[in-house]
């Protein structure tokens, strides 16, 4: 699969110079534009019961690009059809005092079966409207802005 090179948003915090820690996220668009939201499992240790993105830390020496396809073949199972679309990053976060470094990919999802591992108990597509019913963890409104998901006309 190719993965489009990065782009930093204008406007987007930079990354701090030793992060405690690095993560990559991926959002899911679909044909009808809606966007894949998991839910974190109750017994889960970050989140639980909140509506989140697939992804996680980045493992030494992994690259952004290795760990997002492993958390997706982990999170969603390795049946479902993506074509990577953007790549965003690094970028600091803003919700958890700026100690961490975030990459975020834009997937458009092709179909296939998506299978949860244990750290989620329920998926949902959710459409722009829909989306401010939903619980979601800290920073996903942030990563939705930067990929101009759901740009206003």
């Amino acid at each position: 699969m190719h993965i489009p090179p990065p782009i930093f948003p204008a406007g987007a915090p930079k990354p701090p110079e030793h992060p405690e820690a690095r993560f990559c996220l991926a959002v899911l668009l679909n044909a009808r534009n809606e966007i894949l939201l998991l839910r974190r499992a109750l017994d889960d240790g970050f989140a639980p019961g909140q509506w989140g993105l697939p992804g996680g830390h980045i493992q030494d020496p992994e690259s952004p690009v290795a760990t997002i396809l492993r958390e997706l073949d982990e999170e969603i199972g390795g049946a479902v059809n993506l074509q990577a679309l953007q790549r965003v990053g690094p970028v600091g976060d803003t919700g958890y005092g700026g100690i961490y470094e975030v990459h975020i990919f834009l997937f458009r999802y092709e179909g296939g079966p998506i299978v949860l591992n244990e750290e989620h108990d329920a998926l949902a597509w959710v459409a722009q409207h829909d989306y401010p019913g939903y619980h979601v963890v800290k920073g996903i409104d942030e990563d939705l802005r930067y990929l101009e998901v759901w740009q206003e006309p």
